[in-house]
């Protein structure tokens, strides 16, 4: 098991790009299955998740080829079918969450898919409801293979349908999207989730010869089409890397310009770090943050004490709350972190509390965190990076202490940042590998 050695107490300077988004290759790789033609990715972020999907898709008897490390050329003209019932699929697939969009493409052109238990991070349950019940308004049925722990799917009578989903779920839209743009007749998706990477998909399969309409918003309609063709796709830069990175500047007083941060993307993520305390300028398409001896978190209106919780676009997305919590630990003032998604993604604030961070973790879902405002650095210490996100939140945490930390497993962060280390190396940090 690889670790990090962090130096912290380091301040950083430069710039730095954000990689492609994780979340929308995932939909989008999936999306290339829909057709027999060339699709071509462009800014694919080279990381563990994403290759691992692209080297399932490959195993499939997908022709991939990758011209560089940040484009992949997809060509399914032969896929096996068969491949799915083996046990290797299984096993990959139920390491990874986004395989599970891998069923859409296969009941819109092939009419059967299987669906695995979800794998990735450990942060509670996360359910297929919204999946297996889309895929049944669309005529899909599907038997649960209790011994391979498996969804086996059927879907002969395919077909357009209206539906209303029981949660804006990102996958869950996603799926049924790419299963709808096939199925002949209209369907109508009602609280569909409305991410940009679900639009950026909607717009790429658009661009294959789809018919969507309402893009951007939580109502689509999808006119089934007979067939799709190939095109090319760039992928948005990473939201998840913008937020961390103008988190690091504030933790470390450093002064970063984060470049082509598809700033018109963002939504309400610039806005939540301000409210922190943090200073930012919007330059074109990148953000400035300038170095900061000391931030202030805001109150709202009535002089009570802020509250920050995750919730579906437009509001504020919880792959980011981690941060949040972290870079409250050195500002001025108090804020409530409500984390209403996940039950687990708490867990990891006795590390930050460890370290000297003052936090009440009220519940699973909630903590209180009082900020130190950069009176006490926090100290470094041994620590175990729990998931994606609440490992990256520890990085920031041990940049900015004083001493050396050590953070293990961070294979679950090399699974959602490309390089890590040797990008905020060349920033100053001092970060090694061992």
């Amino acid at each position: 098991m690889n670790a990090f050695e962090i130096r912290g107490g380091k301040t950083l300077s430069g710039e730095i790009t954000p990689q492609g988004a994780k979340n929308e290759a995932l939909q989008v790789l999936c999306a290339a299955l829909l057709t027999d033609q060339k699709v071509t990715l462009t800014n694919v972020p080279n990381i563990i998740d994403v290759n691992l999907l692209i080297e399932l898709i490959g195993d499939m008897g997908a022709h991939v080829e990758r011209p560089d490390a940040n484009t992949v050329v997809i060509e399914a003209k032969n896929i096996d079918l068969d491949y799915f019932a083996g046990q290797t699929f299984k096993h990959k697939s139920g390491k990874l969450r986004g395989a599970v969009m891998l069923a859409g493409p296969l009941l819109a052109r092939f009419k059967k898919a299987q669906i695995p238990q979800p794998g990735g991070d450990k942060i509670g349950r996360r359910r297929l409801d919204t999946h297996i019940r889309g895929f049944e308004k669309l005529g899909v049925v599907f038997n649960y293979n209790v011994e391979h722990y498996l969804f086996e799917l059927d879907g002969s009578r395919l077909a357009g349908a209206s539906m209303l989903l029981d949660e804006p779920s990102v996958t869950g839209t996603a799926n049924i999207i790419m299963a709808a743009v096939m199925a002949p007749g209209t369907t109508t998706i009602y609280n569909a989730a409305c991410e940009p990477y679900v639009q950026q998909l909607c717009k790429m399969l658009n661009s294959m010869g789809a018919q969507i309409k309402g893009i951007g918003s939580n109502l689509l309609i999808v006119e089934g089409v007979s067939s799709l063709k190939g095109c090319e796709h760039r992928l948005l830069a990473d939201m998840i890397e913008v937020g961390s990175f103008i988190g690091l500047a504030a933790m470390t007083k450093s002064e970063l310009t984060i470049k082509n941060a598809d700033v018109k993307e963002l939504g309400i993520i610039p806005e939540m770090f301000q409210r922190l305390g943090i200073e930012l300028h919007i330059k074109g398409n990148d953000i400035y943050i300038p170095a900061q001896e000391s931030y202030s978190i805001q109150r709202f209106i009535d002089g009570s004490v802020l509250t920050i919780y995750d919730a579906p676009w437009p509001g504020f997305t919880p792959d980011l709350l981690s941060i949040v919590l972290v870079v409250a630990t050195q500002a001025k003032g108090t804020v409530l972190i409500h984390q209403k998604m996940f039950e687990s993604r708490l867990f990891f604030v006795d590390k930050l509390i460890e370290m000297g961070a003052q936090i009440v973790l009220c519940d699973p879902h909630r903590a209180v965190v009082i900020g130190l405002n950069k009176q006490n650095d926090l100290r470094g210490i041994n620590m175990v990076s729990p998931d994606i996100r609440a490992g990256v939140a520890l990085l920031i945490a041990a940049l900015s202490a004083s001493g050396k930390s050590t953070i293990q497993n961070i294979e679950q962060i090399d699974r959602g940042y490309e390089r890590i280390d040797e990008r905020l190396n060349a920033l100053g940090a001092a970060i090694k590998r061992i």
